[in-house]
């Protein structure tokens, strides 16, 4: 079995990490350290949390969003080990979409637990659950609890914000859902701790019902973030079309990959269907030579590597000469003049 290299324009699937430019892997490596660094922020604050939490709801409900905090930067640091390996002959498309799987286990967890913890809020409304928050001594002075959650919650949520906002800007370069979903999460951090604070401080004013209630708002915000991670998830790995790292709109590489491909003077029309594999994108693009044309092999190769160089994203790329397009609606073609 042959050990060389591929050469300069041969298809090559590789590693998820062949595939990023210097700015990417500089990219990589920030994100890899500030989720090392969330990972100790939030270790700490899910101690400082359970130690004064007592039996508010609100704060248990803040507590298990601090645990769930933890999930997606595991999943990324497993994900980014794995997406290093090469293909083989299980993998022949790679470990790229470890990224996906990662984003997939993160959406269930926050889900499932969003789900027990509404449950558990509205439960502690209809029953009438009224938390005691009481006194507790510190440096020999009798204090009332809900001042220490007060101070816990305001000092934990400076940090995930900062960092939340940091890993924004890297989710975007790196197209890493992952880090967005965390990143997502961490920047909204402080609307936990506000709901939170009320909370505890309507138990203090004699409303029984703030804790609960504050819990719920707590608890509804974890159940939306995991549904809309697990839709962008399980999107993703059923192959659904592109779409940007923040799932708002379908990535613009697919029109750019059907332009770039009507432009050669022996296409007359063009049509790509690109699937999301994590950072990367597997592009199958299937042209329609002029009347009369019969394309050479190099000219196909010639316009693979065109495609391959409008972004580093584009990694695996198929070009397909067919008679005519595949009757697919999803197909946006471009037809040269």
């Amino acid at each position: 079995m042959s050990s060389r290299e591929p050469e300069a324009g041969e298809e090559d699937t590789g590693s998820g990490h062949d595939a990023f430019g210097a700015a990417q892997r500089d990219a990589l490596q920030r994100a890899i350290r500030l989720e090392w660094i969330t990972l100790a922020w939030m270790t700490g604050t899910v101690v400082l949390v359970a130690l004064v939490a007592g039996q508010s709801q609100a704060m248990q409900a803040a507590w298990a969003e601090d645990m769930l905090s933890l999930l997606p930067p595991i999943a990324f640091l497993v994900a980014t080990r794995r997406i290093r390996k090469q293909p083989d002959r299980l993998h022949p498309y790679g470990f790229h979409r470890s990224i996906g799987v990662a984003h997939l286990v993160a959406a269930i967890a926050l889900l499932t637990m969003g789900g027990y913890l509404v449950f558990d809020s509205v439960m502690g409304l209809v029953t009438v659950d009224r938390p005691p928050i009481g006194l507790t001594v510190l440096f020999g002075h009798a204090i009332w609890s809900g001042w220490l959650m007060v101070a816990v919650m305001l000092v934990t949520s400076i940090g995930p914000v900062i960092l939340g906002l940091k890993k924004m800007k890297l989710s975007e370069q790196l197209h890493d859902k992952v880090l967005y979903a965390d990143a997502d999460m961490s920047k909204a951090d402080w609307t936990t701790a506000v709901a939170t604070i009320a909370g505890v401080l309507g138990v203090g004013l004699g409303l029984w019902w703030a804790d609960a209630t504050a819990a719920l708002l707590v608890s509804v915000s974890i159940l939306r973030d995991g549904v809309k991670n697990l839709r962008g998830s399980i999107g993703g790995l059923t192959d659904a079309e592109a779409r940007t790292y923040d799932e708002s709109e379908p990535h613009p590489l697919t029109l750019q990959i059907e332009v770039r491909a009507g432009q050669e003077p022996w296409v007359g029309e063009a049509a790509a269907r690109v699937r999301d594999q994590g950072h990367v994108f597997h592009a199958e693009v299937f042209v329609v030579p002029r009347p009369g044309v019969e394309p050479s092999v190099r000219q196909v190769a010639d316009l693979r590597d065109r495609i391959h160089e409008l972004d580093w994203k584009v990694h695996d790329v198929v070009v397909a000469p067919v008679p005519e397009l595949p009757p697919r609606q999803t197909f946006r073609s471009t037809l040269r003049t």
